[in-house]
This record gives C-alpha cells, structure tokens and sequence, in this order.
C-alpha cells in the first residue's frame, strides 16, 4: 500500500463524523476483546491495536471506556424487548422477561453488571451511564405513552418516571444476579406498577 492510500485512510478514520467502516472495526475488535480476556482484559489501547486504530480516533467516537463497552452492549442487544401488543400491563411484562431473559441468556447481563460497578467513584464514566440511561428510558416510556393514546393510562402519569420504576426493577435483579425469575411473578410485577396507573 502506497504512503498516499495510508494517509488517504487515516484521514477517513478521523473526525467528529464515525466512518463506518473504522467504526464498525472498533467495535468488532472490542467485541472479540471482551470475549477473550474479560473486562479485566479490556482497554482501548487493546482495542486500538485490535482494530489498527488510533487511540485519538476512539477516544474522539467514544470519551472514555464505559461510552465504548455501551455500544458494544447496544450492539449485541436486540430491541425486540420492546412489544406493541395493545395491552399496556402485556407490554410492560414483555419488557421485563425479555430483559431479564437477555440478560441471563448472553453475556449482556455480565457486561452491563460490570459497567454499573465500573463506574463507582468515577464521576465521567457516571455521567455516561446516566447518559445512556436516560436514552434508553425514553425508548422505554413510549410503552406508557401509548398507553395513555389508549386510554389505559391516566393523563397525570408521567412515562418517563414509569419507565425508570419499570426499569430499575430489572436492574436490581441484575445487581443481584437473581435473573431466574419466573413468569408468573414477572406478571405479577407489571399487574402492580400498571394497576396504580390506570385511568379511573
């Protein structure tokens, strides 16, 4: 390869805007990282090397490890955990058991445990995490506003608020690794945080 056709990549590589192509290196190199070494392996000199990446690229794409290890995590996770069934109390049960199910069934579960206990004492990698958060808590309050749409849910709920409870309530069983959690019980969950909900 020609000095000029290295430049002419390194450049593509570099800027606020991803290339997909250096990014999706990235990420696939951070992948097989945390497949073969663990997040105690992990880091982003690792993954630069991995990926024939610039640290100074990366660290533009992603500010620090936890913005990184997220995407992978978005990445490997599908969001099929979200269902449109009709039934807002359906739907509510369908997020929890398909979370808790990813959870437990694929490395998602270790890795997003490990970010939250990463981050402890770290002001910037919790930033990024309520960051992330807040994100995917929007995406999970659309599950309440469509059931306000309905009229199933009072006007006074605020989604949002519902999404964090709903939410938070999956993220405790994972901290305590208590993932086999059967569907009754799961049922049972999303009958109670729906039932204070409803329009009267």
């Amino acid at each position: 390869m020609s000095q000029a056709t290295k430049e002419k990549k390194r450049r593509a590589s570099i800027g606020a805007s991803r290339n997909p192509e250096s990014q999706e290196a990235i990420l696939q190199a951070a992948e097989a990282i945390l497949l073969e070494a663990g997040l105690h392996g992990f880091s982003i000199e690792a993954v630069a090397r991995r990926a024939h990446a610039g640290k100074p690229t990366i660290y533009r794409w992603w500010p620090n490890k936890t913005a990184l290890l997220l995407d992978v995590y978005l990445r490997q996770k599908s969001d099929n955990i979200f269902a449109d069934t009709g039934d807002v109390e359906e739907d509510v049960f369908l997020f929890l058991k398909r979370l808790i199910g990813y959870w437990r069934e694929t490395p998602g579960g270790a890795l997003f445990r490990s970010v939250i206990a990463a981050i402890q004492g770290d002001p910037d990698m919790a930033s990024t995490l309520r960051a992330f958060a807040h994100e995917r808590h929007q995406r999970t309050a659309e599950i309440f506003r469509r059931g306000q749409e309905r009229g199933e849910i009072a006007a006074w709920v605020d989604p949002k608020l519902s999404a964090e409870i709903t939410s938070y309530y999956a993220w405790g069983r994972l901290l305590r690794d208590e993932l086999d959690v059967a569907d009754e019980i799961l049922r049972q969950v999303a009958r109670q945080i729906v039932e204070g909900l409803r329009s009267r």
